[in-house]
């Protein structure tokens, strides 16, 4: 019996207990205001810096690669990696028995070239000599043959006399054409013995340049960024093919950027546009620098024949400068701070625009012009607050940054504009929607 009874009173206290906290829920909700919870900021005057973003390279600005123009084996390196060097300074020299050899044979060559010449000039002088000794017989002949002539007439020499001497001119004249044409000859021969000698000259002359290019020498100054041979190793010349790569020389004191920024952001960027830039290696310091270079060329386009797809990702390389001004601090534990193929992320600032009308990005969203008609005009609009309630206002912006947005009409400083929740923003809210403002203890509820 007495349990039965202390049962009862167990479920009767339970009962009261249950609602009484009904109660108390009904009565919060009777007076709680009813509306959608939002968030809201204050349209305000600041500068916005609209910006375009890419990752990459750090890089000399300016690099060269070393080859060799001749073929053969490594027999000197006076460079070390890291090296400074100077222009005109030796860096490797390659083994030089072999051009010496065919410097050698060069200087014959030109020599018999030169012989020949000689004897050429020398027959043209010969047959020189044997045509004014034709002319000189040849001008005896006629006068012999002229006084023959009259002796004939008289008759005092017979016909076999005169024949003879008519005979003698005839040869003498034929002769004459003989020597011109050798001495033409001549003349002809010597002309391309002198172009051998020439011929020889030039040979020989590209010979020597073979053989001083076997001697390597620094066409900048800078530092050796990139050795890839040792001393004992064979190269492979550029004279005719691709050649083996000995060493890189850059200028450390001039580096850049290099970064993809694709299709859609590259014609905003322009040349001289401002940046900051983050290197991986320096956590929490950001460098400044300005565009110097923009392709005009996709990075991924390889050939002209090359297969087209619109599913590829197209971007072109930009290069950035890095001011020396912003890490002059880093100079002082390194000469030089940045290394060729260090990690960077860079902002380049296409537009700029000071004291102009702003609200946080996410306050903006679209809507159809004609809520009946599907294929209607989106129009941007914002949720400005009143009292309990919000209006639909429709807005033109123009450029942004990573928080806010330029508002270009429609909205003036000092309004209030719903910018969270999202899901409330983009569907939920409409003109004249009731709100009720969020709390900071709201929001860390909801967190």
């Amino acid at each position: 019996m007495a349990k039965n009874k202390n049962r009862t009173w167990l479920i009767v206290g339970l009962v009261l207990v249950l609602a009484t906290l009904i109660g108390l829920a009904v009565a919060k909700g009777k007076r709680s205001p009813k509306g959608e919870r939002v968030k809201i900021e204050e349209v305000k005057k600041r500068t916005i810096k609209e910006t375009v973003s890419g990752s990459g390279k750090v890089f000399p600005e300016k690099e060269v690669k070393i080859s060799s123009d001749v073929s053969g084996e490594v027999v000197e390196l006076y460079v070390a990696e890291g090296d400074s060097v100077k222009a005109g300074q030796i860096l490797a020299k390659i083994d030089p028995d072999a051009y010496e050899s065919a410097v050698e044979r060069g200087q014959a060559a030109l020599s018999n070239a030169k012989a020949n010449a000689s004897m050429s000039k020398s027959q043209v002088q010969n047959a020189v000599a044997q045509k004014e000794q034709i002319i000189a017989n040849l001008e005896n002949a006629r006068n012999i043959h002229g006084r023959n002539s009259k002796l004939f007439d008289e008759g005092v020499i017979s016909q076999a006399e005169f024949d003879q001497s008519l005979s003698n001119l005839r040869g003498l004249e034929a002769n004459l054409r003989a020597s011109e044409a050798s001495l033409e000859s001549a003349e002809e021969a010597a002309k391309g013995a002198l172009y051998n000698v020439q011929s020889s000259q030039a040979s020989l002359k590209e010979l020597r340049t073979n053989l001083n290019r076997t001697v390597i020498s620094s066409p900048v100054s800078g530092i050796v960024s990139s050795l890839s041979v040792e001393q004992g190793e064979r190269v492979v010349g550029t004279i005719q093919m691709t050649g083996t790569e000995l060493m890189r020389i850059a200028n450390l004191n001039e580096m850049e950027v290099q970064v993809e920024v694709s299709e859609n952001d590259i014609l905003k960027v322009k040349l001289n546009d401002m940046a900051d830039i983050e290197v991986d290696a320096y956590l929490d310091k950001t460098f400044s620098g300005a565009v110097t270079e923009i392709a005009n060329s996709a990075s991924n386009i390889q050939t002209a024949s090359a297969t087209l797809s619109s599913d590829q990702v197209t971007n072109f390389i930009v290069k950035i400068r890095i001011d020396s001004k912003s890490y002059q601090d880093l100079i002082n534990n390194s000469v030089y701070p940045f290394r060729p193929g260090m990690s960077a992320s860079v902002d380049i600032y296409t537009k700029m625009q000071e004291d102009v009308t702003t609200i946080p990005i996410q306050a903006i969203t679209t809507r159809l012009e004609d809520e009946e008609d599907d294929d209607s005009d989106l129009l941007e609009v914002v949720f400005v607050y009143d009292a309990d309630t919000v209006s639909q206002v429709e807005i033109s912006s123009g450029i942004q940054d990573d928080e806010f947005i330029h508002v270009l009409s429609g909205l003036e400083e000092g309004q209030q504009v719903v910018v969270s929740p999202y899901s409330a923003i983009s569907k939920k809210l409409e003109d004249g929607s009731k709100v009720v403002l969020k709390k900071d203890k709201d929001e860390e509820e909801e967190d």
